[in-house]
């Protein structure tokens, strides 16, 4: 009998730190998921701001109601190569940069700071 009992405790005892663990476990899942939920309008704030040098580009282009032909000559590159600085294929040169500033009638620092 006495056997049984301290066979029973024992076994009550880790069955109460597996049920302990899992509680911890619960409470640890729930407050990430809560710090997750709530870091959304975080997500989306970044989401917005987030630019690439390519849609910077494309966006003050079709601002200033230029195509990819015009910005090509205006600067002395290709059409394709316009196309490649806007899809993020490549990024223009400092001085086609610069070129691309002046032709949209903003400073190369301007576009930049559209870019994060």
């Amino acid at each position: 009998m006495a056997f049984s009992v301290s066979l029973l405790l024992g076994g009550l005892l880790i069955f109460l730190g597996i049920g302990a663990v899992v509680i911890i476990l619960i409470v640890l899942v729930i407050r990430a998921l809560l710090k997750y939920i709530r870091s959304g309008s975080v997500r989306k704030e970044k989401e917005m701001i987030t630019k690439s040098l390519g849609e910077a580009l494309k966006e003050n282009r079709t601002r200033c109601k230029m195509t990819q032909e015009f910005v090509a000559e205006s600067i002395g590159v290709s059409r394709q190569a316009v196309s490649k600085w806007e899809s993020g294929v490549s990024d223009p040169s400092t001085s086609n940069l610069l070129a691309i500033a002046k032709l949209y009638d903003i400073s190369a620092e301007e576009l930049l700071k559209e870019v994060q």
